[in-house]
């Protein structure tokens, strides 16, 4: 029985015994919330039901709490009911019930985790979207794992994910990018305004050996060429980078499209149309803090140009327009403001600006003998996704941003990552499912299945806690899901793994010695065979939901 099947029983209970005892059974509206208690003498499980319902239902929860525990002792599963304190219920789950949770892993395999609470839910992903300016830097490769990692949730869970990266090709970065390869061809300083590195340079050839008479251009036919082909090899490098890192996109949006194709002039012209869009001292402004924004604004301005964040106007009609049911971009920390002004301008627009969700990360560093590392050496300035991989491997670089919320900044010790130590979190993991896999084989060669095992010898207190934390797998991937963080996963991981190591060291799993093995191995190994074949499985798809391998052997 797992902790949403538990949690539908005492739901169920509860209503029952309120409705015996003459009382309102209709204050009990939501499912019950199951937690493990910190003392496990205390049971398997507990609830705080009866504290959440008592006063709505005209009683006290100490009462409430023995009746809804005198009716669930005597439900099928449940081995023990009591209560504690004010109103707690505390539960035991009989042996066949948690036997169950095992089987129930072992019949849905790589789909045990998995949900529908989001079926029929359209969800366009947005992440990373790095200027086609230079490498991907450390912002960017947070958000290149934890929005792949994301994606992978949310599919998890029922949804349709499009994964899109959105490359600003348009505008005076792109402008500042192009003098600087020409500055690099022509054998002159990086501009004052320009961008540096040994990329630049690596670029600025490639055009020229492509193009050998491009010196004998005019400065605009050369700056055109320059400006083409060096976001199209950018492009190409950060592609290629990125798919070697485990992230792929469903759709490459390029921002300069949307003024290529009109797209922005006909958004413009709907908030004019509707009133969302005013004319003052020469520009053209959004209403926009009349949706929530801390200030209008400019949209065209007094010399005519679109600002920056027409092309977002103008996106949020293509996206919506695409069938998608919300739109989440994930920015950087310097985006903060971004959430407001993406929700005024899909309200303006006349969309429902819940539709427009918007996640912050924070910043990362790097450490490596306890002092930061500040330079690339082939960007220039900034540490990029490929200086990561280079130091500590995909794995580890993946792990290490995904492992811990957006919400805070990171710092990656270099050293710790690359160890091949039960310090390091995706080593110790990785770790687990490769013992598990040898198990497996070990299991084989002694001639020892786990198919028909009696799951209810499963009674030793390591193997509950394993059990226990089996059944919790599904939960903590609808909980990342619903709050966009997939960093639970990867804890959750941590947890399983950590939790098996223990029931490895108190649990003797396979016959050794002269102990009899095949048919005549005693039945206890058969059962505790099935549950390492589901933690196994279980520890597979926890990172497959993270994008790191499940290594068999280390």
């Amino acid at each position: 029985m797992t902790p949403a099947e538990l949690s539908a029983l005492i739901t169920d209970v509860a209503r029952s015994v309120l409705d015996e005892q003459n009382l309102d059974s209709g204050v009990v509206e939501k499912p019950a919330t199951v937690e493990r208690p910190r003392n496990p003498e205390h049971g398997d499980y507990a609830t705080n039901i009866a504290m959440q319902l008592a006063k709505r239902a005209g009683t006290n929860p100490r009462q409430l709490g023995t009746w809804l525990a005198d009716a669930l002792a005597e439900k099928e599963g449940i081995a023990e009911a009591t209560v504690a304190g004010p109103g707690f219920i505390n539960i035991r789950l009989a042996a066949e019930a948690q036997g169950k949770i095992v089987a129930d892993i072992l019949a849905a395999g790589s789909g045990y985790g998995t949900g529908d609470e989001l079926a029929g839910q359209s969800i366009n992903l947005e992440f990373v979207s790095a200027n086609p300016t230079g490498p991907i830097h450390l912002g960017g490769t947070r958000w290149a794992a934890v929005g792949d990692s994301l994606g992978r949730v949310l599919a998890a869970r029922g949804a349709t994910v499009t994964r899109e990266y959105y490359f600003n090709d348009h505008g005076t970065q792109i402008d500042r990018f192009a003098h600087s390869l020409i500055a690099a061809a022509k054998g002159e300083p990086t501009p004052e305004d320009g961008y540096g590195g040994d990329y630049i340079h690596d670029i600025a050839g490639q055009v020229a050996q492509a193009n050998p008479h491009w010196s004998e251009l005019d400065e605009a036919a050369a700056r055109e060429l320059f400006r083409s082909q060096g976001v199209e090899l950018m492009f190409a490098h950060i592609k290629r980078t990125l798919k070697e890192f485990g992230t792929e996109f469903d759709v490459y949006f390029h921002e300069n499209s949307l003024f290529e194709s009109g797209a922005v002039d006909r958004a413009i012209s709907t908030l004019k149309a509707n009133g969302n869009l005013y004319e003052a001292d020469g520009a053209w402004w959004l209403r926009s803090s009349n949706f929530g924004d801390d200030k209008d604004r400019v949209v065209i301005k007094s010399d005519g140009n679109a600002a920056y964040i027409a092309g977002d106007i103008a996106y949020i009609v293509d996206k919506i327009e695409r069938g998608h049911d919300l739109c989440i971009y994930m920015l950087g920390a310097d985006h903060h403001g971004y959430i407001a002004r993406l929700k005024a301008a899909a309200a303006a627009l006349g969309y429902d600006p819940e539709q427009v969700e918007v996640l912050i990360g924070q910043m990362v560093n790097l450490v490596k003998d306890g002092k930061a590392v500040r330079m690339s050496k082939r960007a220039g300035t900034v540490i990029t996704l490929d200086d990561l991989v280079e130091a500590i491997g995909v794995d580890a670089a993946r792990y290490a941003l995904i492992r811990s919320s957006v919400d805070s900044s990171l710092d990656i010790d270099m050293d710790l990552w690359a160890s091949q130590t039960s310090d390091n979190p995706v080593f110790y993991v990785q770790y687990g499912h490769a013992r598990l896999s040898s198990l497996a084989r070990k299991a084989v060669d002694c001639g020892v299945e786990a198919e028909d095992a009696d799951l209810s010898l499963l009674t030793h207190p390591r193997e509950g806690d394993l059990i226990r934390t089996l059944g919790e797998f599904p939960k903590v991937v609808a909980t990342a899901a619903e709050l966009r963080e997939p960093h639970r996963v990867a804890r959750y991981a941590e947890e399983l793994a950590g939790t098996f190591h223990r029931f490895y060291d108190s649990c003797q799993i396979l016959p050794k010695g002269e102990e009899p093995t095949g048919a005549d191995a005693a039945p206890v190994f058969r059962a505790r065979l099935a549950l390492a074949a589901a933690t196994r499985q279980t520890l597979a798809n926890a990172l497959g939901l993270v994008g790191v391998s499940a290594p068999e052997r280390m």
